[in-house]
């Protein structure tokens, strides 16, 4: 479903190369949940930008559902992003002045979904991850775990081939962390979503079913995870 073939990433400081990723090789099937686990500067989140093309690599190629998003000119791959990657943001990135609801739609309008047909998706997400109650409510009136459960409903209404999440859990406690990792769980036992997940701590690691280590912009090691 998502493979990722020779990629490395360097960038110029000061007049100097900077290798950020050397020679990244790995393929995600579908309905995986894979976790990118390395401390800082080990490259995981650009590898986690390069794959939801927020970057281009300075070589290899990264294919999504046979698509080579690399080849894509800024336009094709922006409109590739909005119908197939989902993103989920450690500050949550919600629109302050939408309500609940209009920040899970949003997707959409871009799209030109109908407001009937619109309306209707956000409300089945909001409802499968504990907040159709809140759908009128602004941003600032949620608790971060709340938030962070609106911006997984804003990343699946598309129904993306993938969702990609950059420290979903960096900014929760340890109790709303495990709330915010038994949803990605759910849904992806129950929708066969495919989860990438970039974290620098072990154990939200071991929550996904494969654990990817990165170290010094290299593929250290590739295990198991506990997928409970």
């Amino acid at each position: 479903m998502l493979q990722v073939e020779d990629v490395s990433h360097a960038f110029r400081n000061a007049g100097e190369t900077v290798r950020v990723l050397n020679k990244i090789n790995l393929a995600v099937s579908k309905g995986e949940t894979v976790a990118l686990l390395g401390s800082s500067g080990s490259g995981k989140s650009t590898l986690l930008h390069l794959m939801a093309g927020f970057m281009k690599p300075t070589e290899g190629r990264i294919l999504i559902a046979g698509q080579d998003i690399v080849k894509l000119n800024e336009n094709r791959l922006a409109e590739y992003r909005r119908s197939n990657i989902g993103y989920i943001f450690q500050s949550y990135e919600l629109i302050a002045n939408l309500t609940v609801r209009e920040n899970v739609e949003l997707p959409l309008v871009f799209q030109r979904v109908s407001g009937n047909k619109r309306r209707k998706k956000a409300m089945e997400l909001l409802e499968q991850v504990g907040l159709a109650d809140k759908d009128g409510m602004f941003p600032s009136q949620l608790s971060g775990g709340q938030q962070q459960r609106v911006s997984i409903a804003r990343a699946l209404v598309s129904e993306p081939s993938v969702i990609f999440a950059d420290e979903p859990t960096g900014n929760l406690d340890t109790t709303t962390e495990d709330e915010v990792l038994g949803i990605v769980k759910q849904l992806n036992a129950e929708r066969q979503m495919t989860f990438i997940v970039v974290t620098h701590e072990a154990e939200v690691a071991e929550q996904m079913g494969r654990i990817i280590t990165l170290r010094q912009g290299r593929l250290v090691e590739g295990t198991g995870g506990d997928h409970r």
